[in-house]
């Protein structure tokens, strides 16, 4: 399978939104496929996946990332879930859905009233986390230095608004994948 002609399905290639995006995507798609070789993971599927996790961002409405859609940023990821299920890739459709966060229980879309389907939506395979662990230290905001690879610390500053459990995860994944 070829991501990019899957991507290009959808997006303009010529568009600023697509460059951020590809640009974003390879970023992710490196590191999550050298951690992949690390601990023995799918390195093909983590890379296809890598590439494909943000496809549902053009449904979103986030004008930041040149996004005119109309769900709101957060949907992103059952939204491309649904996109590449479509496409005949339910297994890489899992991964976009949940990439979003850290993890996104069911309890909490309903508590807080999030704009998502009732159901956990957090990573549970090793390509998936792997996945979801790599995407947090890359930006795709244009006001942002794309090929910039933040620091843990930088992640976990971010992660920490969202809760102390997350931030447990996270570190999780860091003791697995560095």
């Amino acid at each position: 399978m070829d991501p990019y002609k899957i991507l290009k399905k959808y997006y303009n290639p010529d568009s600023e939104l697509y460059y951020y995006l590809v640009k974003h995507s390879e970023n992710v798609m490196r590191k999550a496929v050298n951690i992949a070789e690390k601990v023995n993971a799918d390195k093909e599927f983590v890379r296809e996946a890598s590439m494909l996790h943000d496809i549902g961002i053009i449904k979103t409405n986030e004008p930041r990332f040149f996004c005119h859609g109309k769900y709101p940023y957060i949907s992103h990821g059952y939204l491309g879930r649904e996109m590449l299920e479509k496409e005949g890739y339910p297994r890489h459709g899992l991964v976009a859905e949940r990439h979003v966060g850290v993890c996104i229980t069911k309890d909490e879309i309903i508590k807080n009233r999030l704009p998502l389907p009732h159901r956990d939506m957090c990573p549970i395979t090793l390509e998936e986390k792997i996945v979801a662990y790599a995407d947090k230290f890359y930006s795709k905001r244009p006001d942002e230095r794309i090929d910039y690879e933040k620091s843990y610390d930088e992640v976990i500053s971010e992660i920490e608004k969202y809760g102390k459990w997350k931030v447990k995860i996270f570190n999780e994944w860091h003791k697995m994948f560095e």
